[in-house]
Formats: C-alpha cells, sequence, structure tokens
C-alpha cells in the first residue's frame, strides 16, 4: 500500500487515501535534462534544487509534503491524500534548478488517488522516533525494517503506514550539531487488530509515573525495535477508533423561512450634520475652568496671606530677640576680626640657607599668598613674630 515511485515526465501515480504516499526526485534523472559543461577531466555534479506547487496555485495541497536537505541530495514528496480527493487528479508541478547554469526544467506529476478497502484502519498507533529524520525514515528499506519489527509486536492481517511526520513540525527544536544528532521523527500506522499487551504497557500506572518524572518506561517489546530505531515510549499515541463516540448532531431542517423580525430599514446615505460645541465645553473648557479657580485660590494663599517678618517679631518675646540680635553682632564682628588677623608665616615658607652655595632661597609662595588660611597654632620654633622664653641656665656658665 506505500508507493514509492521515480521521477518522469508526466508520470501517473495511484495512491490510496489514508496510506502514506512516497515520490522520490532524483537528480540523476534531471541530470540528463541540463547540458554538461564541466571542464576537461571533471565529472558534472551541479546543483539542482526543486520547487513543487499544485497546478494554477503556488503551493502544495495540505496533505502533500516536500523535502530536500541539500542541492546535492534528492528530493521527496510525501503525505497522506484524503478522502476529500478521491476520484480527482491533482497535477503537481514540478521544477528543477540547476545552481550552477541556472537553467530549468518542468514536470508534471499526476496523483489519481484511490479509494483503500476498508479504510481507515481502526487501530492506529503513532510512534516518535528519536534517531532518524524524515528523509531517512521515507526510505524504502528502513520504513520496510520498522513496519516488519511494528509487525513481529502487534502481530496484525494488515499494517499499512499512514503518515509520517518530522518533529520540527510538531514544534520540535532544531538539534544542535553535535553527536550526529536527530531531529527525531512521528510515524504513524494502522492495523485491523486490537493492540497488543505489549503496546498496552504504556498505559500501566508504573509506566506513566516514570514518563511524568521524564524516566525511560519499562515495555518487553523495546529490544525488537533497539537494535535500529530508538521509540520514546512516554510519546506513543493509541487510537481505537471503535470507542470513538461521534459527536455529530443531526441537523433539524425546518421550512427555510426566517421569523419576521420585521421590514429591514438600511442606514441612510446622507450624514447629519454634528454639533461639537458640548462637547468642546465638556472636554476643554470645563477642566480649564476648575484649574484656573484652583490656580487662583492658591496664588491668594500663598501671596496674600504670609504673615512677614513683622508680625514675627511682634509675636516673639523682647528678649529673646535682643539675645538673637546680639549673636549676629557677635559673630559680624568675629568675622572682621579674623580677616584682619596677622599670622606669623610657617618655618617651611621662610627664607633658608642653601647648604652648597650659601646663598638664600626664597619662600615657596609670593607675598599676595593668602595668610586667612593658615594655621591659627604654629609648631615651629623661633620665628620672627614669636616671643623667646628665656631658658635657665646652668651653674657653670
Amino acid at each position: 500500500y506505500t508507493i514509492l515511485s521515480k521521477v518522469h515526465s508526466d508520470r501517473n501515480v495511484y495512491p490510496s487515501a489514508g496510506v502514506l504516499f512516497v515520490h522520490v526526485l532524483e537528480r540523476e534523472y534531471f541530470k540528463g535534462e541540463f547540458p554538461p559543461y564541466p571542464k576537461p577531466g571533471e565529472i558534472s555534479n551541479d546543483p539542482i534544487t526543486f520547487n513543487t506547487n499544485l497546478m494554477g496555485y503556488p503551493d502544495r495541497p495540505g496533505w502533500l509534503r516536500y523535502i530536500q536537505r541539500t542541492p546535492y541530495s534528492d528530493g521527496v514528496l510525501y503525505g497522506s491524500p484524503t478522502v476529500e480527493n478521491v476520484g480527482k487528479p491533482t497535477i503537481i508541478e514540478i521544477t528543477a534548478y540547476n545552481r550552477r547554469t541556472f537553467e530549468t526544467a518542468r514536470h508534471n506529476l499526476i496523483i489519481n488517488i484511490m479509494s483503500a478497502e476498508d479504510f481507515p484502519l481502526p487501530y492506529q498507533a503513532e510512534f516518535f522516533i528519536r534517531n532518524m529524520n524524515v528523509e531517512e525514515m521515507l526510505a524504502s528499506e528502513v520504513l520496510g525494517d520498522f513496519l516488519g519489527a511494528v509487525k513481529n509486536v502487534w502481530q496484525p492481517e494488515r499494517l499499512n503506514a499512514i503518515n509520517i511526520t518530522s518533529a520540527l513540525d510538531r514544534g520540535g527544536r532544531v538539534p544542535l550539531p553535535i553527536n550526529d544528532m536527530k531531529e527525531g521523527v512521528y510515524v504513524m500506522v494502522g492495523a485491523d487488530v486490537p493492540f497488543s499487551s505489549c503496546l498496552r504497557e504504556v498505559e500501566n500506572p508504573q509506566n506513566q509515573l516514570r514518563c511524568s518524572q521524564e524516566m525511560e518506561p519499562v515495555i518487553t517489546c523495546d529490544k525488537k525495535f533497539r537494535t535500529q530505531f530508538h521509540i520514546d515510549w512516554c510519546k506513543i499515541s493509541l487510537v481505537d477508533n471503535t470507542k470513538q463516540v461521534s459527536t455529530f448532531q443531526e441537523v433539524i431542517r425546518g421550512e427555510g423561512i426566517l421569523p419576521d423580525g420585521g421590514e429591514y430599514k438600511p442606514p441612510s446615505d446622507t450624514l447629519k450634520s454634528r454639533d461639537y460645541y458640548s462637547d468642546f465645553l465638556i472636554t476643554l473648557a470645563v477642566p480649564s475652568a476648575i484649574a484656573l479657580v484652583l490656580f487662583l485660590i492658591l496664588a491668594y494663599i500663598m501671596c496674600c496671606r504670609r504673615e512677614g517678618v513683622e508680625k514675627r517679631n511682634m509675636q516673639t518675646p523682647d528678649i529673646q530677640l535682643v539675645h538673637h540680635s546680639a549673636i549676629q553682632k557677635s559673630t559680624k564682628e568675629l568675622r572682621d576680626m579674623s580677616k584682619n588677623r596677622e599670622i606669623a608665616w610657617p618655618l617651611s615658607t621662610l627664607p633658608v640657607f642653601h647648604p652648597v652655595t650659601g646663598e638664600i632661597v626664597p619662600p615657596l609662595h609670593t607675598d599676595s599668598y593668602d595668610n586667612t588660611s593658615m594655621p591659627l597654632m604654629q609648631t615651629q620654633q623661633n620665628l620672627p613674630h614669636q616671643t623667646q622664653i628665656p631658658q635657665q641656665q646652668s651653674a657653670g656658665q
């Protein structure tokens, strides 16, 4: 039921609805349509990319996907046809681009979707394979090995691959380019018999608890897949369509006459003029008037109701005013006296003799040096303006 076909000019293919369809666009086929221009002694290996779209539309149908990793790999069309397109031919335009010579070649792929027997299969299981990319899984031998492993575990009479989806299309992240990590792929298969006991082990409470703790569940049949496929059993999905409750409600058709709601009156073509004067008063004039009143009240309080210095002096006792005036007068006198005082120069600024030449060295500052910044207490001895205290002489002198 899985159709694998090679690309040809105006090729007709006949996939079945609800069954995986895979179509390979081989680069080797299109190489023959582009004239080779290699240098002498070189083999032509031009980069070729493909563009696929439904005839008359810019994109493909919703059920059909396309993937090509690099311009040096084959392109793959894959997907699961729907029942709505049964009996309707779908024409896919395939355009090949030679990225070296900028030449193109176009072919048509006519997809005639057929109805499958006993579709859909009632029991469907979706597996998540962590160590595979979608183009690797679409290879016929790899997909055949996976279906063979599922058949050994499930033991159905009929087993079909329904759909393949990349993990990136399900919201997965692009893997890091280390340790050959894969993006992962979802593979949905369908069978005509109920699920085996091995597949039902995922629904055990112990395994559900291990999955909630991000631990690997214990599955007895995992060894049959582990040699080639690493399956994430916590992401497996089992769907039993035989137990699905139909939510379709039968539509009760009436006479087709709507209840009388009166005559419909459309709006007038002419618009009436509107007076915005009242809106202006409400939005601008009223707030401005209130703000002006508040400003006048505040100005009266701040300017016209000030107590002033005179009222303060009238309410202050006379003795307190006298004390305050005396303190101010004494402070002023002290400041005037401090400006006129003369302070001896520090010893470090007086002229000294040079120890070698004997010349007098001038002071470090000029005569206009501000002497008010000098300390009040001098620690140097024998200053010219200080009074020398006579020392007591010894008895022998």
